[in-house]
């Protein structure tokens, strides 16, 4: 065995300790993989409670609450976006999907067709969650993605049963400048979206984030008010929300949707 004061027991002992902090690393990342993956879904299906106006910003709900609305008020499917069908329940578990990782997998995914959202994959299927009310369907909530200034927007979108008046939306995931492009996690911003339509009297998807102030929904129903200082998140937003809402998104099975087309 070398000395202690020797260089070969210092670089010895240096070895066997990285040795082992790496492996106390990987077994913690390892055991902690299935909680890290309940908060993250906890924290997206949060979002969706926003987006449709069944979560007030700010309020503490614990995991059993979110898992009673789901369960008692919200069905959760999967849509196939190339055709707008819905995915037969029992062939993917459509809670337990996450459209992220999809997305950057090349067997569950395709390159998206030219766009100016940003957009350079698309997954095969998007989810959807469906807002009820006894049987019926009340509100559409879509997940919705672009290119921002410095890095990808992460959001949701609700829409009434006529899946063209916006009911709400969140965004849950975004690097924008805070008290610029970062306004877009206000409350108060999002809150402007309510009541606004996202097509125009063609289903042309519309939804524009303009420079100023637009006027109220019932006059100026296509516009909303642009944030200060933050033309490139604004104009993001426009692009990635006509994306999603567009045949490259989920238009093909929101137009299905309204036409009552079996899906």
């Amino acid at each position: 065995m070398p000395k202690r004061d020797s260089t070969r027991y210092t670089i010895l002992f240096a070895t066997v300790v990285c040795v082992v902090c790496a492996l106390l690393v990987s077994v913690a990342a390892v055991s902690l993989q299935p909680r890290q993956a309940a908060a993250a879904r906890l924290y997206m299906e949060k979002n969706v409670l926003l987006a449709a106006g069944l979560l007030e910003p700010g309020t503490e709900v614990t995991a059993q609450e979110v898992n009673r609305v789901f369960e008692e008020s919200i069905r959760v499917r999967l849509v196939d976006l190339a055709t707008g069908e819905l995915v037969p329940e029992d062939k993917v578990d459509a809670r337990g999907y996450d459209q992220r990782k999809a997305r950057g997998d090349p067997a569950t995914s395709r390159v998206a067709p030219p766009n100016n959202a940003g957009i350079g994959r698309l997954p095969n299927l998007g989810v959807v969650y469906f807002i009820m009310k006894g049987d019926a369907v009340d509100q559409v909530v879509i997940a919705v993605e672009g290119l921002g200034m410095w890095g990808t927007i992460y959001g949701f979108l609700s829409l009434d049963r006529d899946t063209n008046t916006v009911r709400g939306l969140t965004y849950y995931d975004q690097k924008e400048t805070p008290g610029l492009g970062g306004e877009i996690g206000n409350p108060k911003w999002q809150a402007l979206w309510r009541g606004r339509k996202s097509y125009d009297d063609k289903w042309n998807a519309r939804i524009t984030v303009i420079k100023g102030q637009a006027g109220a929904p019932d006059v100026d129903p296509l516009r909303v008010d642009g944030l200060s200082g933050a033309t490139v998140t604004s104009n993001a937003i426009t692009r990635l929300m006509q994306f999603w809402l567009s045949d490259n998104g989920y238009g093909k099975f929101l137009r299905r949707f309204r036409e009552g087309t079996k899906t």
